[in-house]
């Protein structure tokens, strides 16, 4: 994804790395601007003091060595000595766990059915309402089953034992 970094960078997106032995182990991406999610085929647009968590890759070798959670660590620490109130991050289910050892919790749950290349939540999806589950989320289209998940609405909470 090299060819993509200065695209990224150029309109405000921030990347973080998790180097282990001085080896990029993982990466992923923060946005405080809309993005488009692949998976859901829907835009997000985080609102003020909040941002939206992407593309996190842990590279072959380092898996299964807590890359992933360590780097959502990383970036919830920087997001609230920045004063950012809210994460957003989507999972499919296979993550979950990392995600949530992180200090994320969920409050949204998207289902998608598509019928002759026509999309809608399906019946029951919804979010917390509370915690602003559905705000940041445009109209799309496919993939069925993906959590985003966000922290508590304040990042100013104690960070957990990981």
């Amino acid at each position: 994804e090299g060819d993509l970094v200065g695209l990224r960078v150029g309109r405000g997106c921030r990347c973080f790395g998790v180097f282990v032995q001085r080896r990029l182990a993982g990466y992923g991406w923060l946005s405080t601007g809309p993005e488009w999610i692949g998976e859901l085929a829907r835009a997000i647009r985080p609102g003020p003091g909040e941002a939206y968590v992407w593309n996190c890759v842990t590279l072959p070798a380092f898996r299964g060595l807590g890359v992933f959670r360590n780097l959502l660590v990383g970036i919830r620490a920087t997001a609230r000595e920045e004063g950012l109130r809210r994460l957003w991050i989507g999972s499919d289910g296979q993550a979950e766990g990392s995600v949530e050892a992180a200090g994320f919790l969920p409050v949204l749950h998207v289902e998608l059915w598509t019928l002759a290349g026509l999309a809608a939540d399906a019946p029951g999806a919804g979010g917390d309402v509370k915690h602003g589950g559905r705000r940041p989320f445009g109209a799309g289209h496919r993939r069925p089953r993906i959590r985003p998940l966000a922290p508590p609405p304040l990042l100013t909470d104690r960070p957990r034992t990981v």
